[in-house]
C-alpha cells in the first residue's frame, strides 16, 4: 500500500506566505524520511491562507529540497490555462528532476467565479477540458512529426497524467481515457463509491495503464490523544466553515469553542470532512484500516490543515507508521 501526502501550503494566523512555503519544504522533507510516495500540491486562488497558487513553481521549490520523493500537482485546474503552457511547466519540471514529477488535472476553477474570470478562464458552457486533457498529453508524449506545436521542455518526457474529481465526470473521464484517477474524498466524499465502481467497471485499458489504479484521498488529525486530536482539527472545521460562508481567511488557531459555526453549516462541514482518520495512533490505525478495506485504494493521499506546524508534522508522522504497520 502506498501512502502520500496532498498540501495545501497552508498560511496560519500571525504567518506570511514565506513562512507557510518554507514549512511545505521542511513537510516534505520529513514525509520523504517517512516513506510517503508521493507529495501533491494543489493549485488555488484568491485564497489567503493557502500559498500553492503557483503550483508549478511550489512543485520547483519541494523538488529542488528533497531527493527522492515524488512532486506533483494534486492538482492543477486545466480549464485556467492553456494545455501548452502546462506541458512546458511540468516538461521542464520533468527535465529538471526526471522520474519524480506528476501532474494531476482537475476541471474546477478552484477558486470563485469572479477570480476565475480573471484567471481568463473560458466562460462558455460547452466542456473542452476532455480535449483540453489529451491537447496536453500529446505535448508531453513522444515527438511526433506530424505535430505542428511541440512543448520545449516537455515533448518526450512523457509526465504521468491523473485525472482528479470529486463526481462521477472524472471518474467515467479517467476509464475512458484509461488513466489513474483520485477522488476528493477528504472534501467531496458524497459520490465517492459510485464514482469509484464506474472507474474500475468502465476502464479501458491505455498505452498508458492496463488496469485501473485508483487513490483515495483522506483527511488525517493525528495526536498522542483522541482529545488532542479532534482539538487540533478544529482549524480546518473553522476555516472550512469560513470559507463555505464566503469568508476566506488565513488558518485558525485551534479552538474548544465552535459556536461561531450555525448548526447546520457544522453538519454540512462534518460531512464534507468525513473521510478521515482522526485521534491517537491506536485510533487513527483503526480508522485508516477500516477506509481501505471498505474502499480497497491502490494508494492512500493524506491531507490535513492543522495550525502549528510541529504538531503537523507529528500527525502525518502517526499516519505513516499506521500504514506502514497495516502493510
Amino acid at each position: 500500500m502506498k501512502y502520500s501526502l496532498l498540501d495545501l501550503a497552508p498560511v496560519a494566523e500571525g504567518q506570511t506566505a514565506a513562512d507557510a512555503l518554507a514549512n511545505s519544504l521542511d513537510l516534505a522533507r520529513h514525509a520523504e524520511a517517512w516513506g510517503y510516495h508521493r507529495f501533491w500540491l494543489a493549485e488555488h486562488h484568491n485564497m489567503p491562507g493557502i500559498a500553492s497558487a503557483a503550483t508549478a513553481v511550489v512543485i520547483g521549490h519541494v523538488a529542488a529540497g528533497t531527493k527522492n520523493i515524488r512532486v506533483g500537482a494534486g492538482g492543477i485546474m486545466l480549464p485556467n490555462h492553456a494545455p501548452l503552457i502546462i506541458a512546458e511547466q511540468f516538461g521542464t519540471l520533468a527535465t529538471l528532476y526526471p522520474n519524480r514529477i506528476d501532474l494531476g488535472l482537475g476541471r474546477a476553477p478552484g477558486t470563485d467565479m469572479t477570480t476565475a474570470r480573471a484567471l481568463r478562464r473560458h466562460m462558455e458552457a460547452s466542456d473542452e477540458f476532455p480535449s483540453d486533457v489529451l491537447e496536453l498529453q500529446r505535448y508531453l508524449d513522444v515527438p511526433d512529426p506530424a505535430n505542428r506545436i511541440h512543448a520545449f521542455p516537455g515533448e518526450g518526457t512523457q509526465v504521468p497524467l491523473w485525472i482528479l474529481g470529486s463526481s462521477l465526470y472524472g471518474a467515467q473521464l479517467a476509464a475512458y481515457l484509461g488513466l489513474p484517477y483520485a477522488f476528493a474524498s477528504h472534501f467531496a466524499p458524497a459520490q465517492l463509491e459510485e464514482a469509484v465502481h464506474t472507474y474500475r467497471t468502465t476502464f479501458r485499458p491505455s498505452a498508458k495503464r492496463d488496469a485501473p489504479y485508483f487513490m483515495l484521498a483522506a483527511g488525517v488529525s493525528a495526536a498522542d490523544t483522541d482529545a488532542r486530536a479532534d482539538f487540533l482539527r478544529s482549524s480546518q472545521v473553522l476555516a472550512f466553515a469560513r470559507l463555505r460562508a464566503g469568508q476566506p481567511g488565513k488558518l485558525p488557531p485551534p479552538q474548544t469553542d465552535l459556536s461561531e459555526v450555525p448548526s447546520q453549516m457544522r453538519a454540512e462541514v462534518d460531512f464534507a470532512l468525513s473521510c478521515a482518520a482522526v485521534g491517537s495512533p491506536a485510533t487513527v490505525k483503526a480508522q485508516l484500516a477500516a477506509l481501505i478495506s471498505r474502499h480497497q485504494p491502490d494508494e492512500v493521499l493524506l491531507t490535513g490543515m492543522i495550525y502549528d506546524h510541529q504538531a503537523r508534522l507529528t500527525s502525518f508522522q502517526i499516519a505513516a507508521e499506521a500504514i506502514r504497520d497495516l502493510g
